[in-house]
């Protein structure tokens, strides 16, 4: 297998990181540049899996333009993990999944949601790129599962999921676009939460069983085959 939790370098791509075989991770997709879906699909890359909600697909005017041709490459598939009217959600969650304490109430409400994204995860054409927004939770906890379908340990997937909390945090110094919630955090309140949120992410998964979840909520034995395929299948650099 390769090196996991590499950063593949797509230009403008924020946060994204290797998971294993073809499937990678980022936040929105908006921020690529031409030259980085050019350097997306030269890794291979064919499908990309959108888990935002409608209201949060809309390009900004500080998103650099891409040509239709260049997105005519990819398979665009949305399947968001939530939906984020349902008031169980907005008071167990809200205002947005953002902490993997809230992992376990997010699969107990949409089940469904999560299965969902797994099958496109199946169904996918070559490569895959998971993405959210922030390219952290809503990803982070896809990626998590995935990983633990794929047989990876604990430290691999709490240090996958410390790499994009470190690696938004980045991002907040840097954007000119401040988020409404959220800012830069120095190492000192950095480190104590990575520590906790990795604990609860570590929490989550041995609770939830990936496999048992995936298959008691439709997930069918030729799917989860064909998700461990595109977990264990390189892809070109």
């Amino acid at each position: 297998m390769e090196e996991l939790g590499r950063a593949p370098g797509w230009h403008g791509a924020v946060n994204a990181w290797h998971v294993a075989g073809g499937v990678f991770r980022m936040g929105r997709r908006e921020w690529l540049t031409e030259a980085g879906w050019q350097q997306a699909y030269d890794a291979g890359i064919r499908t990309v899996i959108d888990l935002r909600n409608a209201d949060e697909r809309q390009r900004r005017d500080t998103d650099p333009p891409v040509g239709a041709a260049a997105l005519a490459a990819f398979d665009v598939v949305f399947a968001p993990t939530e939906d984020p009217d349902n008031s169980d959600f907005r008071q167990l969650c809200g205002p947005y999944l953002n902490d993997p304490a809230s992992y376990p109430d997010n699969a107990r409400l949409f089940p469904d949601k999560l299965a969902g994204v797994f099958k496109a995860v199946a169904a996918a054409r070559g490569g895959v790129v998971i993405h959210c927004s922030a390219g952290r939770d809503r990803s982070g906890m896809i990626a998590a599962m995935l990983q633990d379908l794929g047989g990876h340990s604990e430290a691999q997937i709490v240090g996958g999921y410390q790499r994009s909390m470190r690696g938004i945090n980045e991002h907040h110094l840097r954007t000119a676009t401040p988020h409404p919630h959220e800012r830069y955090l120095p190492e000192e309140t950095l480190a104590p939460l990575l520590q906790v949120r990795g604990a609860s992410l570590v929490q989550f998964l041995r609770a939830l069983g990936t496999e048992a979840f995936l298959r008691g909520n439709g997930v069918t034995d030729q799917e989860l085959a064909a998700i461990l395929v595109k977990l264990e299948d390189k892809v070109t650099r």
